[in-house]
């Protein structure tokens, strides 16, 4: 069997990056005066930068083309660019393929979709055992797309030839697909899902991501601390490394391995500090220039009095782990392990992951405290209250509480 045509060039040709007013005014013109949606697409430099702002924006139409807008030429000094007026020529329908991680870098700029369509969601509620753009525009569409620069360093200008072409053909089929796969929502009666949950991300689109408690317990290696004075070394290193990232506008872990910091936790004392140095990943050359931050890091944590501990584990507002249960609340056990699997053989006659039917933190809380009285209204407030949509509460709600009733 051959191998799908392979698309290397957009059919309209590469275009320049829009980066001056006159290049952006001739570019909303265009695009207002296009039809149908706009296929949306953002570059970031995940992995090179702190920031997760957009380095490029690529912008489809039908009738207008494709434009590659620098959103860096229109920032006004340290303040992100203020790319609003663009977002009336888009059209009332933004097509994006995982919306979730480009809304945030598109909202910084100004442009919040009216209505959207996640190629990658329809992917998954459709069963798609792979879901990334390529893959989809291959299986779909019998194309395959080049995908050698998605995580290539965008914010290095100028940009070579060969990823302002990837970039282009990232938003090129995009329309397409989004036809093709509405086609096949509705055939499957998964339409309706689909627009609750696309909805869903565009009313979320411009709300700021709660900030997370203690972010630096996240460190990779974490689980290798033992005591609180350990946990506050990981603080203070994480924190120093943290500002000099933001300062640089750096990834942190360019600045600074996640193994080297929990290495130092577990291993430094105030007897062996000045051999820092000797810790996989201080030994860096760009580890080494920001020494005194990482010593006064490590001073700052060896000589903080016993009531400044952090406590090794954050108290939770959810349910114990699910291993405990079977000890502390058998009837809970049952309740959770008839839910999960009600849950399982749900996903796999609807073809659907069983994430995008309901998360698992939900599905424990419920099983753990179930409403009382127990009742589908009650279960359905609960499900709703957690941020079930409609079309998972019709499917869940009543085969929920006849299994969480501890007699099932």
């Amino acid at each position: 069997m051959s191998e799908p045509p392979l698309l290397t060039v957009p059919a309209d040709g590469v275009p320049e990056p829009v980066a001056d007013r006159a290049a952006l005014d001739r570019a909303i013109a265009s695009l207002a005066a296009g039809t149908g949606p706009t296929g949306i697409d953002a570059e970031r430099a995940h992995g090179f930068r702190y920031s997760a702002r957009a380095y490029l924006i690529q912008l489809r139409r039908a009738g207008a083309g494709t434009f590659l807008i620098d959103p860096i030429a229109f920032r006004d000094g340290d303040a992100e660019a203020d790319l609003s007026a663009l977002a009336p020529a888009l059209g009332p329908e933004w097509i994006l393929h995982a919306a979730s991680q480009d809304l945030p870098c598109l909202a910084e700029i100004g442009l919040l979709p009216p209505t959207l369509f996640d190629t990658e969601l329809a992917g998954r509620l459709l069963g798609f055992p792979r879901v990334s753009l390529g893959t989809m525009v291959e299986e779909v569409l019998g194309i395959r797309l080049l995908k050698e620069h998605s995580a290539a360093d965008w914010s290095t200008r100028p940009f070579p030839d060969a990823w302002l072409a990837y970039a282009a053909l990232d938003v090129e089929l995009l329309a397409d697909l989004r036809t093709a796969l509405t086609e096949q929502l509705e055939a499957s009666g998964k339409a309706e899902w689909a627009r609750q949950e696309f909805a869903a991300l565009a009313a979320g689109a411009g709300q700021p991501a709660p900030e997370r408690v203690d972010p630096w317990r996240r460190t990779s290696g974490m689980h290798h601390v033992r005591t609180p004075r350990q946990a506050l070394l990981v603080q203070c290193l994480w924190t120093a490394r943290d500002a000099i990232a933001r300062e640089l506008d750096k990834a942190p872990g360019k600045i600074l391995p996640d193994r080297a910091i929990s290495g130092a936790a577990t291993t430094v004392t105030a007897a062996t500090r000045q051999q820092l140095r000797a810790v996989e990943g201080f030994e860096r050359r760009q580890a080494k220039r920001f020494e005194s931050n990482w010593l006064a890091a490590v001073d700052q944590a060896l000589s903080a009095p016993r009531s400044a501990l952090p406590p090794l584990h954050l108290p939770s507002d959810g349910p114990p782990p699910p291993r405990t249960w079977a000890r502390r609340d058998p009837a809970a056990a049952g309740r959770l392990e008839r839910a999960r699997a009600h849950v399982t053989q749900l996903s796999e006659d609807l073809h659907i992951p069983a994430e995008n039917l309901l998360t698992p933190d939900v599905v424990r809380r419920l099983a753990w405290q179930p409403p009382q009285p127990l009742s589908e209204d009650a279960v359905d407030e609960f499900l709703a209250a957690h941020g079930a949509r409609p079309w998972q509460r019709d499917l869940l709600a009543g085969p929920f509480t006849r299994l969480l009733a501890d007699d099932a």
